[in-house]
């Protein structure tokens, strides 16, 4: 009030210096403190949006030099708090992901070195004459630079899937086909577990065709049964069931899928587990793989449009199941 008063005086004193006729002051010095009002209140609203935007640049600074834990307050007008907001939410995921890529690369580097350790350890042996160049010895040089090439062959094709860039060749396939392919091919490592795998594909009658990559199919499938196979004990079985429906979020639109199921008899996922069992190289105590096998089916799964979930069963054991479309549905 005082700001107004001060700036309408101010406006009339100014116009009567100037000579302004009587008859056209006072709506001239209507004008005159309209304006110097507006420039004073503007000032007080510039400084009200300044220390934000000081605070943005300051935290945009420190995200530039590498410090993703950086966050700014919340104040000034609602815009501002929002912008806040969302430059808090982009931080915390800039972190994350830092997060993410150093324990990925600790990891990779760990995967990595047990089998170089080997193939040099055996080679320096050969090499100074301390070991004879035989099957015995050369063996292991061999399987090892397989473990290598295996699981540079996966983190591939988790970098292809990661970018959206996995050529995948899609035809028509029947299911129930390519599973009973797929377990007769892990059949001799069942028994030679001395399991029971069998096929539930009593309702093949109704299961339509998909259109998918037959391979890529089969290496999600042949992911998962080994997982099992590993994880159940002598005597136990692994099943695998087929059958054709639509998840409960999908019915309203009417999406068909076919429905692949992994069961086992084993001990079942552990709780802390479960909830990352589809991260890259998590994995159980007991796992001898390099925990990128349920990380490589679910991209495999999503990038036919699919998806992929795990859980426990009442009384033991673990299921993974995984939903294909039916028809070219790939992800858009």
């Amino acid at each position: 009030m005082l700001l107004t008063t001060f700036a309408v005086y101010l406006a009339a004193g100014l116009l009567g210096v100037v000579g302004f006729p009587v008859d056209h002051r006072l709506g001239a010095v209507v004008v005159v403190a309209l304006g110097l009002l507006l420039i004073v209140r503007g000032g007080r609203s510039l400084r009200y949006f300044a220390a934000p935007i000081g605070d943005l640049v300051e935290a945009a600074g420190a995200i530039e030099s590498g410090d993703y834990s950086v966050r700014v307050a919340e104040r000034g007008p609602g815009e501002m708090r929002s912008l806040a907001r969302a430059f808090n939410e982009m931080g915390a995921r800039l972190e994350a992901d830092e997060q993410t890529r150093r324990t990925l690369l600790a990891d990779i580097t760990h995967e990595l070195r047990t089998p170089l350790t080997v193939i040099q350890g055996n080679l320096e042996g050969l090499i100074d004459g301390i070991y004879p160049a035989d099957e015995p010895h050369l063996t292991p040089i061999l399987e090892e630079s397989r473990t290598l090439g295996r699981l540079i062959d996966d983190l591939r094709t988790l970098a292809l899937a990661d970018r959206d860039a996995l050529d995948l060749r899609r035809e028509d396939v029947d299911v129930v086909t390519l599973v009973n392919e797929t377990v007769e091919s892990l059949r001799p490592r069942a028994e030679a577990a001395r399991l029971s795998l069998t096929v539930d594909s009593s309702k093949s009658s109704t299961i339509p065709a998909i259109s998918a990559d037959p391979t890529r199919i089969r290496e999600v499938l042949a992911n998962l049964l080994t997982n099992a196979i590993q994880h159940t004990p002598k005597g136990g079985s692994v099943t695998v069931g087929v059958s054709a429906g639509a998840p409960v979020d999908d019915r309203a639109t009417g999406g068909q899928f076919v429905e692949v199921a992994v069961s086992d008899t084993g001990p079942g996922i552990a709780p802390d587990v479960l909830p990352r069992v589809f991260d890259r190289f998590v994995r159980s105590p007991d796992s001898t793989g390099s925990g990128l096998g349920l990380a490589i089916a679910r991209g495999l799964v999503e990038a036919h449009g699919g998806s992929i979930e795990a859980s426990n069963r009442d009384g033991g054991g673990a299921t993974i199941l995984f939903r294909l479309p039916v028809g070219d549905s790939g992800p858009p």
